[in-house]
């Protein structure tokens, strides 16, 4: 099985003003987010709009995703689905569209307990041989994979990784003194990833990536080799705009960030809106700070 490691960011998928994927705008963004760095890739996770998207859009996306990546990073794809006849189903489809990894999130419509939750995880691993990313976000989806449901998964080898978004950040410690290095594990907070580089995690599933990829990258290499005082320096510069990150609307957000950073288009299907009024000007002045002080340093 694959063992991940590095910076994997959470892609936006690209939409055009009227709300149809735009291709060709999210394969320019995957090819500058590999051109500066990055170890990998996750198409439709939660900040991709995975759940606004119908079948036919995603295996696009993927199609498109492996196309542009030609083998130099592997390409993960969010599996986000209600039941898990659908979840088992499109393992196998994501796989056939060239997906290398599944990013799995919990039932989207029901908050599973710990067994319900055990046999979700098993159940897509039956359906695929492709390695596995428990998606483990309680904030947003009300189900959390302890350490003591992970315990119940160790004998499942497809998976592999452990994207870790309690906000907990004794969390980390606590899965390395139960599982050792049975699971890569990867901070899926962009705003604790100095925190959790200095407590041994592996990768970082990132969404400000998509606005400062060379940025990010260089942070995550700076704590691996545990330079934190460097770390820290531009940290501090980006970890304002790392809140964004953790907010509720962080998809309009963050496309707001790329556009103001590399023009890239900021739009959003329904129900979500683009930003307005106050938020919005709270948005561009924060990514501004970010843009005229590395500017400033360079």
């Amino acid at each position: 099985m694959a063992i991940w490691k590095g910076v994997f960011p959470a892609v936006t998928t690209k939409m055009t003003h009227d709300g149809n994927v735009d291709i060709k705008a999210t394969q320019a963004s995957i090819e500058r987010l590999i051109s500066n760095g990055v170890s990998g890739i996750i198409v439709l996770p939660m900040l991709g709009e995975n759940a606004s998207l119908s079948l036919q859009e995603r295996e696009s996306v993927i199609r498109a995703a492996v196309e542009v990546a030609a083998g130099r990073v592997p390409v993960l794809s969010g599996l986000a689905e209600i039941t898990l006849e659908n979840a088992k189903k499109n393992a196998a489809l994501y796989k056939s569209f060239g997906a290398q990894g599944l990013m799995v999130f919990p039932s989207l419509g029901y908050k599973t307990d710990h067994r319900e939750t055990v046999e979700w995880y098993k159940g897509v691993a039956s359906a695929t041989d492709l390695p596995i990313m428990v998606y483990n976000n309680p904030i947003a989806y009300g189900v959390d994979c302890t350490p003591a449901i992970l315990k119940d998964l160790v004998d499942t080898p497809e998976i592999v990784c452990i994207k870790e978004e309690t906000g907990d950040i004794r969390r980390v410690t606590d899965m390395y003194i139960e599982f050792g290095n049975r699971f890569s594990i990867f901070c899926g907070v962009d705003d604790l990833i100095v925190e959790s580089s200095a407590l041994g995690v592996t990768g970082w599933v990132s969404g400000m990536t998509n606005v400062w990829p060379a940025e990010c990258v260089k942070i995550f290499n700076l704590c691996a080799q545990e330079k934190f005082s460097e770390a820290r320096e531009l940290y501090h510069v980006l970890t304002p705009s790392f809140h964004l990150d953790v907010h509720v609307k962080l998809v309009q957000y963050i496309k707001l960030a790329e556009h103001l950073v590399y023009g890239a288009p900021e739009w959003t299907r329904a129900p979500r809106l683009a930003l307005v009024g106050q938020e919005r000007e709270y948005v561009i002045t924060t990514v501004q700070k970010a843009i005229d002080t590395l500017a400033a340093r360079r």
